[in-house]
């Protein structure tokens, strides 16, 4: 006779029920419980490259992902084309756009802080855009994987806005209002910072502390191709 381990062996007790999942076509789909706000910060590596996957993995289900980067203009350390870009291309349903400066806001690389503001500004003013055309759509419905994000999407990533926040080029508060009147089925992804968001702890429904333990940029190591962009 067939135990409960024996099962649990066989990973019958599994929510596959053992099967190994496969590949399929990716159509357009509506989730069925999208909703929450996720944070995303501290010191260490891995932020956007959380929030990315998680867009992938939405994407994979046939729904409409969209990211928009605040901050993320470059660097002299890093070329002008990502591998993320060149993948977001690539899969349907996901697409992006970039609001940043080129360099790092309070950083000697030769970026003017006032153009970090100016741009910061026009993003989140994007951002309120974006989540008031959600709040327009029919997020319980599948939307069109080719549509422009202003036609609606069910998964919004705003890539370092806490690290905006944090600058004070964008109001903390503008911030917390704009998570609060987020469509009821929008999920809201938001990274950054590595100062706790603790104005918008208690608005969200996940918060993820990203802590660095050990970095080769420590030991003099640049940003690498395929890794870090």
């Amino acid at each position: 006779m067939m135990t409960d381990t024996d099962r649990d062996a066989l990973g019958w007790n599994t929510p596959g029920g053992g099967v190994t999942p496969e590949a399929r076509p990716i159509d357009p789909a509506a989730p069925e419980e999208f909703g929450l706000v996720q944070l995303f910060w501290g010191d260490g590596k891995g932020k956007t490259t959380a929030a990315m996957g998680m867009g992938f993995r939405a994407a994979g289900h046939g729904f409409r992902v969209h990211m928009l980067q605040f901050m993320k203009g470059g660097a002299d350390s890093v070329e002008a084309v990502r591998g993320e870009y060149n993948a977001i291309a690539a899969m349907p349903g996901f697409s992006y756009e970039n609001t940043g400066h080129y360099g790092w806001h309070g950083m000697a690389d030769g970026s003017e802080d006032v153009d970090h503001a100016a741009d910061a500004e026009a993003g989140f003013e994007r951002a309120e855009e974006l989540i008031a055309a959600a709040g327009d759509a029919d997020l319980t419905e599948p939307l069109d994987l080719d549509a422009p994000p202003e036609d609606g999407l069910h998964m919004l990533i705003l890539d370092e806005l806490l690290y905006a926040a944090d600058r004070e080029l964008v109001d903390p508060e503008a911030v917390v209002e704009l998570v609060e009147t987020k469509p009821d089925d929008l999920e809201l992804v938001i990274t950054g910072s590595h100062t706790d968001p603790d104005y918008l702890v208690d608005h969200a429904d996940l918060v993820t502390h990203v802590g660095k333990e050990k970095h080769p940029i420590d030991a003099g190591q640049r940003a690498r191709r395929g890794t870090e962009y």
